[in-house]
């Protein structure tokens, strides 16, 4: 696995799903699949999701960073 970070190329909108699919071994378009079938379920997917694009740093700045 490797580290959790949005990275700067292949992002679609916020790289939420290209840093989730590299931390855990799938494609992009798998993960991005997922989490599509993921909002037809009731919960706080999107609001996640957000979550996610504000907490994640950016591939660039995940270096400096301590997590």
């Amino acid at each position: 696995m490797s580290r959790l970070a949005r990275p700067t190329s292949g992002r679609m909108i916020g790289g939420v799903c290209a840093a989730l699919a590299g931390r855990f071994g799938t494609s992009a378009t798998t993960m991005r699949v997922i989490f599509l079938a993921s909002c037809l379920l009731p919960g706080p997917q999107f609001l996640l999701y957000l979550a996610l694009w504000i907490l994640l740093p950016s591939e660039g700045k995940a270096a400096r960073t301590a997590w």
